[in-house]
């Protein structure tokens, strides 16, 4: 099963960036408080980026390489022909 890389759009408007293999299921998972810390102090609103095919390690790269981006490079992204929400 391909990883994809995903951004969740949260609450006090930050973007969380993430990888999983479901992303719809990983999402609910941070609705119920399940998984990531981060979500301890604000709440998960929707999925504005999904970037699929990828290995787990690409995926874990590809990770790294988007939360070091600015924010304004984040939206970018997000309206970009590479965003699978886009293109679905």
């Amino acid at each position: 099963m391909e990883w994809s890389v995903y951004m969740i759009l949260c609450s006090d408007g930050t973007l969380y960036t993430g990888i999983s293999k479901n992303v719809a299921q990983r999402f609910k998972q941070h609705k119920n408080g399940q998984g990531a810390k981060y979500f301890r102090g604000r709440q998960p609103q929707q999925v504005v980026y999904v970037e699929a095919g990828h290995n787990r390690s690409s995926a874990t790269r590809r990770e790294s390489g988007i939360k070091k981006l600015k924010r304004i490079d984040k939206w970018r992204l997000i309206a970009t022909h590479r965003n699978n929400i886009l293109n679905s």
